[in-house]
């Protein structure tokens, strides 16, 4: 993406599916919020509010609100899956950032990612 380009948008998302994941790390909400917190700092964000919660009998989903926007998660211990939305408003390489650190984090053995440029005109 050009320079231009860049300064005309107003947010970078990337949607990340993250395949064969850590399954007891998928399944341990406090584990999967301090590993977004965690993310989120190191890639040069900072966190306003988490929500998270753990379903009977698996499984997490959770927010952590960042100055920038968000980072969700939804995982699916039992497959070893886990769907991740990245939200920033400004400097994309934090939502990189980001991925590569919760991609390490949950030890996932692969991963997809749909990058998509919002509010660009």
């Amino acid at each position: 993406m050009s320079e231009n380009l860049t300064a005309r948008v107003l947010g970078f998302q990337l949607l990340v599916e993250f395949f064969d994941c850590d399954r007891e790390v998928l399944n341990d909400v406090a584990k999967i919020e301090t590993i977004l917190c965690e993310a989120v700092v190191a890639a040069g964000a900072r966190v306003v509010k988490t929500a998270m919660h753990k379903f009977s009998p698996q499984g997490v989903s959770g927010v952590v609100l960042i100055s920038e926007s968000h980072v969700t998660i939804h995982t699916w211990p039992q497959k070893g899956y886990a769907a991740v939305d990245i939200f920033t408003c400004g400097d994309r390489r934090v939502a990189e950032k980001i991925r590569v650190l919760l991609e390490e984090r949950l030890r996932a053995d692969g991963s997809q990612v749909q990058a998509i440029d919002r509010g660009a005109q």
